[in-house]
């Protein structure tokens, strides 16, 4: 049955007085669910989201609607089921988890039952890493979407939003559960990969202003399917960021080292709807516009910084008996170098995650994907820092490898 939410939702796309029983056949729904319509209506005014008027009820143009609004378009952007994120008991929690670095079942006041259903509903959503389950200890994601919605539901909140916990021993253990599991399900392993591919292109399209949603991302890549109002230029660079996805990990699985070239193929491919520049050193100043901080090599200097950069990767690579630590320590470092040199005119930040995603990978370290709860910190330890800052990357590194990993584990067990 609809909820509230969902009639609220149907309501603010109309933008015109709606009656119950236009709402119930807008649900599809026999007349015998007037009453429950007309219940659900009278609740969102009860909440001043919606004003009942002699033609029925309409939106109650405030802050809070459009709040509500955006809350609803970012979830169906995303793919999690906005219906249970909007439970004002769940909020309370979310309030309270995020003013821990981490949740573990001994400070905590609930039900095991009501407790468990949290902690699942937020994991399955991206926003909430489980580091154990017995005895539970859970690092909760603070993003936009959270933020919101404690605003949303009242709550003036004090947030940890960084995190000093080192998550390296836990890294270690998933790995060897992962490599024993990967060996044992080599099929169900590439299924995953590929679930996880298409949900990296989402995500990391849409830290660049792409529009296309999750859901569609999957219809285009997975369905062949061609949503009719998508732009076809948005359309063009979903598919070829898979191009270029796909090419990686092959490269990644095969141990091929990366050079140069191998970079400037990358971004051939992921950049082929802007044939004038895909695979080509920029010869033009650039800028982040909205962030004049972020200081980006000067064209004169961009092959030299390359090379520099290049050499240092295969000195590393040249390296035996490498640590874990020093691995991330290095993905770091490789990652806001390249980002800092900016070489391209566009497409540096995609490039950037492919070849670090690349160095994790030949490593044996599989890390496909950022999590939705995870990409506004990354965006705010990257491009859009005042200053660059390798230890927060490092830091959050680490539990974007051990998201992958459990989920990984979690398919393959």
């Amino acid at each position: 049955m609809a909820t509230k939410y969902d009639a609220f939702e149907l309501l603010y796309k109309n933008r015109a007085p709606m009656k119950p029983i236009e709402v119930v056949k807008q649900f599809d729904k026999g007349e015998e669910n007037y009453h429950v319509v007309h219940k659900l209506l009278r609740s969102l005014v009860e909440d001043k989201i919606l004003i009942k008027i002699k033609d029925g009820f309409e939106i109650n143009n405030t802050k809070k609607t459009e709040l509500l609004h955006g809350l609803i378009q970012y979830c169906l952007k995303n793919n999690i089921d906005y219906n249970l994120l909007l439970d004002k008991n769940l909020v309370e929690f979310i309030s309270y988890a995020l003013q821990k670095e981490e949740v573990t079942s001994k400070e905590i006041k609930i039900h095991p039952r009501t407790l468990e259903k949290y902690i699942q509903r937020l994991n399955r959503s991206g926003l909430l890493l489980i580091i154990s389950k017995k005895p539970l200890r859970a690092k909760l994601f603070y993003n936009v979407l959270l933020n919101n919605l404690l605003i949303y539901f009242g709550y003036k909140h004090k947030v940890v939003t960084e995190s000093s916990i080192n998550y390296i021993p836990e890294i270690k253990k998933e790995l060897i559960i992962y490599k024993k599991l990967k060996k044992e399900n080599m099929i169900e392993y590439k299924k995953i990969v590929r679930e996880f591919e298409i949900s990296f292109v989402h995500h990391s399209l849409a830290l660049e202003g792409n529009p296309i949603t999750l859901p569609d991302t999957f219809k285009i890549l997975k369905d062949n399917v061609i949503p009719a109002e998508l732009k076809g230029e948005d359309i063009d660079e979903v598919k070829n960021y898979q191009n270029a996805i796909l090419k990686m990990l092959k490269d990644a699985e095969d141990k091929k080292p990366l050079t140069l070239q191998v970079v400037l193929d990358y971004h051939k491919l992921s950049m082929a709807h802007r044939q004038s520049m895909a695979g080509k050193i920029r010869d033009i100043g650039v800028f982040i516009k909205w962030n004049q901080n972020f200081k980006i090599t000067k064209v004169d200097n961009i092959k030299k910084e390359l090379r520099i950069l290049f050499e240092k990767y295969n000195e590393f690579l040249k390296k035996k008996g490498i640590s874990i630590e020093e691995i991330l320590a290095f993905a770091v470092y490789f990652h806001n170098e390249f980002q800092y040199i900016h070489p391209f005119e566009d497409g540096n930040s995609r490039t950037t995650r492919l070849i670090t995603f690349h160095l994790l990978q030949s490593k044996g370290i599989p890390i496909l994907d950022i999590p939705v709860g995870l990409l506004d910190e990354y965006l705010s330890y990257t491009k859009g820092s005042k200053k660059r800052d390798d230890e927060k990357l490092f830091g959050h590194l680490q539990r974007v490898i051990l998201f992958n990993l459990k989920k990984i584990n979690e398919r393959l067990a």
